[in-house]
């Protein structure tokens, strides 16, 4: 029997309705890898960058072929602000496991020291409760409704206890009655069960999405922690295509649809604010790797390039998203130091290291790729300024245009100092092979380090800086490397002789170096300072 692509309601009858997948946003990628592939057993069956974002990784987990109902994906915000669970979201995800597992995943939690509750019965069947780094409730739900033929091999959990696919997952809504219509005209899925505040709808292939009345609950908040939304099965391209057409029709609101080279999907809003995908099973997860290979390279699309700029490269790209180390491989892992911040190491590292401190309306990120054209061996570390400016990150507070706190400027000299050691004991940096490169206000806070905090750098790159101190102390600079990229064109170039002389009176060995260009950078910084360091390596 062929499935009419115009009626969704009858592909359940093909085997082909479902969940396709649920995706999540997680703040720690090292965490979340740990706990989805090492703790859970899943596979890492694909990385992929840049759909929306280009410093965005995505990364999807699965059974050990990357089976449409198996999957779980992840929108990684390294670092990212925290949402809030509430109505209009989805608020937990359940995992389907032999209904004799339960006691092995019982202690297996409490051996890997997880938070679990349970066993409790729900609708029938024995359910843990436990919680994943980001705080995001997983379920593991003993049934036999769900088989699953490909289990991931894991070591330290037997095959016959391994998670077979998704069970289900939750949705909070103040609109229930309508929540459930909506998903049973165009998912495939119909009501079975009901509690008092619970309608259970299933799906011909067995799993489920309970429908929870929430009304009176706190609104929901993207961010961290939080699921980004529900991904049910679609036969084809045809039928996605043409249920657009039919929520169209039913003026169901906006229904963007993509290509995202391992399905085809849509998505829309149901009543109740939850955001709904129908995605298709092909191509699938082996079009680029087969089997024996899933999740070991990163998938870049095609527009990752337009988002990047005409000039990027893949490398400048793909320094962007955060590393990670899957079980058993070398990872740093993640120290609580005064600032946030990114780590990224060389593929082939020659034990030197460059601290990044970016300007004003930045972050962490935006200083990465030029840093790695200059020091490509290097491990980058790169802070986010902890001041805000109409919420974008600054690394002390401006008064004026060229008026700054210097309460603050010296107190946040003092936590970067605090960070330097630091991140010298936990990540095992040499500082007598370390440079620090700053942009704008970021170069402004090393430039006043330099005096505030002496014999804390010995080798600094200030791109369109000036001295942000209104009186400057004294300080033996000599033995220090200082490299002043100015701009021609910028404005704040008029600050920089009296910055210059501040820095060579001190004793630093200073160079200057104008481009032709403004307040912002140009492809002649990454070389210029790639050219001082060459010419320049660390003092031992």
């Amino acid at each position: 029997m062929t499935a009419n692509p115009r009626d969704f309601d009858r592909v359940a009858p093909n085997g082909t309705s479902g969940l396709h997948h649920v995706t999540l946003i997680t703040r720690k990628v090292q965490a979340n890898v740990d706990f989805y592939v090492g703790f859970l057993g899943l596979r890492l069956v694909k990385r992929t960058a840049g759909f929306e974002d280009a410093a965005q990784l995505h990364l999807f987990y699965g059974d050990r072929t990357g089976t449409p109902g198996s999957l779980v994906s992840f929108l990684v915000w390294e670092d990212g602000g925290p949402g809030r669970v509430g109505e209009g979201q989805p608020s937990e995800i359940a995992f389907a496991i032999a209904p004799g597992s339960i006691g092995f995943w019982l202690q297996r939690a409490l051996r890997y020291l997880v938070p679990v509750s349970g066993p409790a019965p729900e609708f029938g069947e024995p359910v843990l409760r436990l919680k994943d780094p980001d705080g995001v409730i997983v379920k593991l739900v003993g049934t036999t409704a769900v088989p699953g033929r490909n289990p991931a091999a894991t070591d330290g959990i037997p095959p016959e206890d391994a998670i077979r696919a998704l069970r289900g997952a939750t949705i909070l809504t103040s609109r229930a009655a309508e929540t459930s219509s909506f998903l049973q005209r165009h998912t495939g899925f119909r009501s079975s069960e009901k509690s008092e505040t619970i309608e259970r709808l299933r799906s011909d292939a067995g799993d489920v999405i309970d429908v929870r009345d929430a009304s009176g609950f706190w609104t929901s908040a993207p961010g961290t922690g939080t699921i980004d939304h529900i991904a049910v099965r679609a036969p084809s391209r045809a039928a996605v295509e043409a249920l657009r057409e039919r929520l169209g029709e039913e003026n169901a609101g906006p229904t963007p649809a993509h290509d995202r080279t391992y399905f085809f999907s849509l998505y829309v809003r149901e009543p109740g604010g939850s955001l709904i995908e129908v995605a298709t099973d092909s191509p699938g997860m082996t079009i680029d790797e087969d089997e024996a290979t899933l999740g070991t390279r990163l998938f870049v699309p095609g527009h990752f390039r337009d988002i990047a700029g005409e000039t990027a490269t893949l490398e400048d790209m793909t320094v962007l998203l955060p590393q990670f180390g899957l079980p058993g491989e070398e990872r740093f892992a993640a120290r609580d130091l005064p600032f946030i911040h990114r780590l990224h190491q060389a593929d082939a590292p020659d034990g030197s290291t460059l601290f990044l401190l970016h300007g004003s309306g930045a972050n962490e990120l935006s200083l990465l790729p030029l840093a790695r054209k200059a020091a490509p061996h290097a491990l980058l570390v790169a802070l986010r300024g902890r001041s805000l400016e109409e919420g974008a990150p600054r690394f002390y507070r401006r008064l004026g245009a060229a008026t700054f706190d210097q309460a603050d400027i010296a107190s946040e000299a003092e936590a970067l100092a605090a960070f330097v050691d630091g991140a010298a004991s936990g990540y095992g940096i040499d500082l007598e092979r370390a440079a620090f490169l700053g942009c704008s206000n970021g170069a402004n806070l090393i430039a006043a380090s330099l005096f505030l905090q002496p014999g804390l750098i010995r080798r600094a790159i200030l791109l369109r800086s000036m001295m942000p101190l209104e009186t400057v102390p004294e300080a033996d600079l000599s033995g220090t490397d200082v490299l002043v990229v100015s701009g021609a064109d910028d404005s704040f170039d008029a600050y920089r002789p009296a910055q210059v002389k501040a820095l060579t009176e001190a004793g630093a060995e200073t160079t200057v170096v104008t481009l032709a260009a403004g307040h912002e950078l140009s492809p002649e910084d990454a070389s210029t300072v790639a050219r001082w360091l060459d010419a320049r390596p660390a003092r031992s």
